[in-house]
């Protein structure tokens, strides 16, 4: 039987995994921060089929353990400081949880078992002011985050491990990738969830950040499954993972409306931007620049031949239908709240 070590497990990428790799057969190993949290305690009922086990990130002996006695043959590396609005919050912390805990993980695994598989979830925002676009896995890095620059930090470090040591490690360079498990502090499900607030009556409106911020947008179930075939590859290598396309806040906040049959229309400027609803004149969406990034990105857009050639992937859920499974999603999760309150 294959095992896998996934951190972050009860995230939406780890989750996500988790339920493929279960699905395959796999042993899959929960990494999780808290000693006291047990597979019971993890969101999704499938979850009590893994085994958690405490990660202690801060320390390369007590992840050499685990690994000595566990002994899985792959590992993914999901546990990161949020990439959301709080990527500018704590940079030192940034950079030990998002640089420095994927060096110690290399140790640990070069101390244990070179033989162990690893991916490591690399982002997109190590691109940051990118001098072209798309970006492939040649273009030049230039992060304008405290995130991107630990995340690029993380990712040289794979590199080096996999060409001074042998090790077979590979990073994902992962686009924007979304689902109903993101967390509600991402501009994308706070969305869908707003949305569906609305529908159901608990609301009449929220706030929001820049409307014209573009984004290439893909589907988190498969993107990880991206991560998986990138390590059943012969040689370990580096993929950009995206859609090669881009949408803005806007055109989020459109369709999402669209899949509750309310139309908006967006009138004014800046901070006096509002949605306005054709129907009824009661949804108003105002546009807050404090919720604006402090320093913006040039225009991400992933070019993903590399996986398409070599790992035979390519996305499969259109923009339209991401926003629709997320809606759809909290629409259900809502109605539930208020059907048993």
């Amino acid at each position: 039987m294959n095992s896998a070590l996934i951190t972050g497990i009860a995230g939406q990428d780890g989750s996500y995994l988790a339920e493929f790799l279960l699905a395959k057969g796999y042993q899959v190993i929960g990494a999780v921060p808290d000693s006291q949290m047990t597979a019971d305690q993890l969101p999704y009922p499938f979850m009590n089929k893994i085994e958690s086990v405490h990660w202690d990130i801060r320390s390369c002996d007590k992840m050499k353990a685990i690994l000595s006695h566990y002994r899985p043959n792959e590992i993914y590396n999901f546990a990161s400081y949020s990439s959301g609005a709080g990527m500018f919050d704590d940079p030192a912390e940034i950079g030990d949880l998002n640089g420095l805990s994927v060096t110690r993980l290399l140790e640990a695994i070069r101390g244990t078992d070179r033989d162990i598989r690893f991916c490591q979830a690399s982002s997109s925002e190590m691109f940051g002011m990118a001098e072209q676009s798309p970006q492939c896995e040649k273009t030049s890095f230039y992060p304008r985050s405290p995130y991107g620059a630990a995340k690029l930090y993380a990712h040289s470090m794979v590199q080096i491990y996999r060409q001074r040591y042998g090790i077979f490690a590979c990073s994902a360079i992962l686009f924007n990738h979304e689902s109903p498990r993101r967390r509600l502090e991402f501009v994308t499900r706070k969305i869908s969830h707003e949305v569906a607030k609305i529908k159901w009556g608990f609301s009449n409106g929220f706030c929001i950040g820049n409307l014209d911020s573009s984004r290439d947008w893909g589907y988190a179930p498969e993107y990880v499954e991206a991560m998986w075939q990138m390590l059943q590859q012969t040689q370990p290598d580096d993929f950009v993972i995206a859609t090669g396309t881009t949408h803005t806040v806007r055109e989020f906040v459109q369709h999402a409306f669209q899949c509750i049959d309310t139309e908006i229309v967006f009138e004014g400027q800046g901070e006096k931007e509002k949605g306005i609803n054709k129907k009824t004149g009661q949804v108003m969406i105002s546009v807050s620049s404090d919720l604006f990034r402090p320093i913006e990105t040039n225009l991400l857009v992933g070019d993903f031949s590399k996986a398409k050639q070599k790992l035979r992937w390519e996305p499969k859920t259109p923009f339209e239908d991401l926003v629709r499974i997320m809606v759809e999603a909290d629409c259900k999760k809502v109605k539930h709240e208020k059907e048993i309150k």
